[in-house]
């Protein structure tokens, strides 16, 4: 760890802008996809609307905040406990860069990962209050799944450290699928079938990413008293659950083209992505390479974006 910097020396411009970046996880810019999503879910007439679109942006912009807390302190937590020492060992450079984790090689102190987390937040908050007061529509669920999901988005390893007790999966199926959910009903108003599928969905797509990681951080997460599944079950057993995960994938699709929710060939755009989905376990299940399984979610992620935009486009 860099002694110049935990005694508090002010590094480069340059080199600082860099770190507060990576502290906040800007490349992974999976979850502010969500804005375009919901557009293409939007009726038409809708689209061209600017109260429509300002929220969207303005939404978007409070998610990058509250994201960017969120992963600040997880890092934190993190950097305190010792997990990040252990889980983003040099040895796994080349699919885990350390370089993510400015804490871990002194870039940054603690304190200024902490202040960072805070500003992040209330940037956040403002922009998210901003979005809800302008919005076309405040049906009291959106309003309500707002303040729910800034919670648990904050205190998901800080505070009560909810992925430390239990609730590691579920935080980050919810927070993720209700960046979907939210903007749809402020922008819309109603709920549709089609919003439900999606939404479930999206939260899938950052679950399916997660869930490999966490086989290849079972030790370091282990010792740093993380309680998820993939440490609560033995492993044949975490393998069937993400299995049902990534099964549930292609039943949710189906299921919604059989009720109506979007069309009977809405399926179809989906194909590719069902077709990673299967490489993916191969290669997390079969071949028993977490890492490289975690990299392959995370391109089925953008890839069902990019589908699911398309398809949208064409339904609605």
């Amino acid at each position: 760890m860099s002694e110049t910097l935990q005694e508090g020396r002010a590094a480069p411009a340059g080199k600082r802008l860099s770190a507060f970046v990576s502290l906040a996880k800007l490349s992974f810019f999976d979850y502010y996809l969500s804005a375009f999503v919901v557009w293409t879910m939007l009726p038409p007439g809708t689209r061209d609307d600017l109260g429509a679109v300002w929220t969207l942006a303005v939404l978007t912009l409070g998610w990058v905040g509250v994201c960017a807390a969120t992963v600040a302190f997880d890092d934190v937590t993190g950097f305190r406990d010792g997990s990040d020492q252990f889980n983003y060992d040099p040895g796994q450079g080349q699919l885990r860069s350390r370089k993510r984790k400015p804490l871990l090689d002194g870039r940054l102190t603690e304190r200024e990962a902490v202040r960072f987390g805070y500003a992040a937040l209330l940037t956040g908050l403002v922009w998210l209050g901003l979005a809800v007061l302008t919005s076309p529509h405040r049906p009291v669920w959106a309003l309500l799944l707002t303040v729910f999901l800034v919670f648990i988005s904050v205190q998901y390893s800080y505070g009560l450290r909810l992925s430390y007790r239990g609730g590691q999966e579920l935080v980050l199926l919810l927070s993720t699928g209700l960046v979907v959910l939210i903007p749809y009903g402020l922008t819309h108003g109603e709920l549709t079938g089609i919003v439900a599928l999606e939404a479930y969905l999206f939260g899938l797509w950052s679950l399916l990413v997660s869930v490999y990681s966490n086989i290849n951080d079972v030790e370091g997460d282990r010792a740093a008293g993380r309680r998820n599944l993939a440490i609560m079950l033995p492993p044949p057993a975490y393998r069937g659950v993400i299995a049902l995960l990534s099964l549930s994938e292609t039943v949710v699709i189906v299921l919604a083209c059989a009720l109506g929710a979007v069309p009977w060939w809405f399926g179809f755009f989906l194909a590719p992505l069902v077709a990673v989905r299967v490489v993916q376990m191969a290669t997390g299940l079969v071949r028993h390479d977490p890492l490289k399984a975690r990299k392959l979610g995370g391109q089925a992620h953008r890839l069902g974006v990019v589908l699911i935009i398309v398809a949208n486009l064409f339904a609605v």
